[in-house]
């Protein structure tokens, strides 16, 4: 099954400009309320999950977190304006991210303040894309003005909006952290989350609106944003195509625990009567006898129903867990559990929904949610 890319946005103007540039766009709910989009992009068979985090890494970590859950994409880029850092960085150009920094981190002491940095760094099969995108300059096509120019550096990521060149924020970026490029508000948010969800591949992409000095009203007001947004969507865009698996540049590794594919499926043979078995076997070629792997991921997986279903019967049988929620919830584990390990994607999609109802149905309840969100982790895990 194909996996999608995820885009997120912090500002509407910059959510519109990614939404312009697809087609089909149908909404899709979380069970928590979050609202994303998907569609496809313009003139390709790649899809886009959109998504709208507000303002924050706070925000941006939670709503990521969300979007890699539910839709187990192949990738995630966060794309959006930012503020120049240096005078030689123009406005409306783009800036991907090679490192992000939290730069607000650090202990205050009676004699300074120590920092104490978190950094992210973009995966090394995004970072070869973006730049054969830059190279090839087709990702412009439909901009107004030229191409623009993209640039790679780090980008620093902290709590306020940075609107001076002298402030403390300011100084302290300047000291510690003076090859970053662009500041912005989320991207180290986005960043941890990708890192915790199997260091999923994330990107950031930022287009420049202002330059971080004081003069935020007056770019703002020659409508900077709206044109550094549409600038970073497009290159947004182009990558995420690219990174689709469709085009065969998938920066996803395979999972562990998914066997040989010179070895599918399985073979068993019954002897009945007198019959004897000498050895049994996966391939025999020449004098080497190939055995099947196992299947662990399968096996983890059951493992896990039957620890639920044991949970959910207890709470049950104590009065936590009403008849009616528990019989729904024994049905969706019956048809999740009929479909692992999924035979193909209309399996898999079977077995997902149910786990996705299941984990709706026991939102109320902690641990048997967290023990949900361990069986959609694991199916995840099987190809």
């Amino acid at each position: 099954m194909t996996r999608p890319v995820v885009v997120l946005t912090a500002l509407d103007l910059e959510y519109d400009a990614v939404r312009e540039r697809l087609t089909g766009v149908e909404p899709h709910v979380h069970p928590m309320g979050t609202r994303f989009e998907r569609g496809t992009m313009t003139g390709s068979s790649c899809e886009i999950v959109l998504g709208l985090v507000g303002k924050g890494n706070h925000p941006s970590a939670v709503i990521a977190e969300r979007a890699m859950t539910e839709f187990d994409p192949e990738a995630v880029i966060f794309t959006g304006v930012a503020g120049a850092l240096w005078p030689s960085i123009g406005l409306g150009d783009v800036v991907v991210a090679t490192h992000v920094y939290a730069y607000h981190g650090g202990t205050s002491e009676s004699d300074a303040f120590r920092i104490r940095p978190r950094v992210w760094e973009i995966p090394h099969a995004c970072d070869q894309l973006a730049r054969h995108l830059e190279r090839e300059q087709g990702w412009a096509t439909g901009l107004t003005g030229g191409v623009p120019k993209v640039r790679f550096g780090p980008i620093a990521a902290g709590e306020v909006v940075l609107d001076s060149a002298s402030s403390p924020e300011a100084a302290r970026i300047r000291d510690h952290y003076n090859d970053a490029l662009a500041v912005e508000m989320e991207s180290a948010g986005v960043a941890q989350a990708a890192h915790l969800n199997r260091s999923l591949p994330a990107v950031v992409v930022r287009g420049i609106s202002d330059r971080a000095d004081g003069t935020k009203v007056h770019t703002d007001g020659e409508n900077w944003q709206p044109r550094a947004a549409a600038n970073a969507a497009a290159f947004a865009l182009a990558l995420a195509r690219e990174l689709g698996p469709q085009n065969g540049s998938s920066p996803r590794r395979p999972r562990k625990g998914t066997g040989d594919a010179s070895m599918p499926g399985s073979v068993r043979n019954v002897a009945k009567g007198n019959a004897h078995v000498g050895f049994q076997a996966h391939t025999v070629h020449q004098a080497t006898v190939y055995g099947a792997p196992g299947n662990p991921a399968r096996e983890e997986f059951h493992d896990q129903i039957a620890d639920l279903r044991a949970l959910l019967r207890k709470a049950h049988e104590a009065g936590d867990v009403d008849t009616d929620t528990y019989r729904a919830a024994e049905q969706e584990i019956d048809t999740a559990a009929a479909d692992v390990p999924p035979a193909d994607a209309n399996a898999r999609s079977r077995a997902t929904t149910a786990l996705r109802k299941l984990r709706g149905l026991l939102l109320d309840w902690t641990d048997l949610a967290t023990r949900v969100a361990g069986l959609m982790s694991a199916l995840r895990g099987m190809s």
